[in-house]
């Protein structure tokens, strides 16, 4: 019987000096449905936006090959180069990487870019970085719109969007069927029992708007690294709520550690997150 959902694999839970094969390969044989590809903002992932058509269809080839797609994008580079910064080189070299990642994307067959909830990250936000975050966003939809590629804010671990519910404020204020909601709950997990909050209501917030949903693991103040079980996400109440608001592709978010057994701890988070998401109806 076909599942309902597909669980992806974050690229970053496997080491970084294998080959694309491998890493497909090993996500496959783990037993997931497609692999997240990162574009943080090292140059060396950057990069990666400027690979020829030839090496594009290379991969897609590999893809194909090997038996799993990529589907989806984490796209934090705009951390470095956010969209709202008051320097006018570091936000147009935001715009750029915009651009060439739906390009990317298109070429790929990837669905859905995941963008980081920032309007700036290493500088003081105000009214004036807001503005042009915004600006820049209503132009970013209208890339997305015409190469048919979502994208969804990622709820971040800063104040400025931590929430689903911060998050459908720039949703609804851009207006466009492409720019939607990612949510990672563990980020969320956090959020709520910094302000005493619900993480299932907020959730609700972002109903018919939730593309996708990170599966991560936190504890309070640490947002990466923590295995699975050893935080205080609830994944069987977040699975089940965002199941009831129509999600079906999921993310499996965690980090190699040099862990050398890692493998095994790719075949232990899918075992538990599927078996939780097969329990859905």
């Amino acid at each position: 019987m076909e599942k309902a959902y597909t669980l992806g694999l974050y690229e970053k839970s496997m080491p970084s000096f294998l080959s694309w094969k491998e890493k497909l390969s090993a996500a496959k044989e783990a037993g997931y449905d497609f692999v997240e590809i990162s574009i943080d903002e090292t140059e060396d992932k950057l990069c990666r936006l400027d690979m020829t058509k030839k090496e594009r269809l290379e991969l897609v080839k590999l893809m194909v090959e090997v038996g799993i797609p990529i589907r989806t994008m984490c796209l934090s580079g705009h951390r470095k180069y956010p969209l709202g910064s008051n320097d006018p080189k570091v936000s147009q070299r935001g715009m750029e990487i915009m651009k060439k990642a739906i390009s990317f994307a298109d070429d790929l067959g990837i669905r859905i870019i995941q963008l980081a909830g920032y309007d700036v990250y290493y500088e003081e936000s105000s009214l004036e970085t807001k503005k042009r975050f915004l600006d820049h966003l209503r132009i970013t939809a209208n890339m997305a719109e015409k190469a048919g590629v979502i994208l969804g804010f990622e709820t971040m671990e800063t104040e400025f969007m931590n929430t689903v519910e911060k998050a459908m404020k720039y949703v609804t204020l851009v207006n466009s069927t492409y720019l939607n909601v990612y949510p990672d709950i563990g980020n969320i997990t956090n959020a709520a029992s910094t302000y005493k909050a619900d993480v299932l209501e907020d959730l609700y917030m972002g109903k018919g708007h939730l593309v996708a949903m990170h599966l991560k693991e936190t504890v309070p103040g640490k947002f990466r690294e923590i295995p699975y079980g050893m935080g205080h996400v609830d994944f069987d109440k977040a699975i089940e709520t965002a199941w009831n608001l129509g999600v079906r592709k999921y993310v499996a978010e965690f980090w190699y550690t040099k862990n050398p057994e890692w493998k095994n701890d790719l075949i232990s988070a899918y075992k538990m997150l599927s078996g939780i998401l097969d329990r859905q109806k």
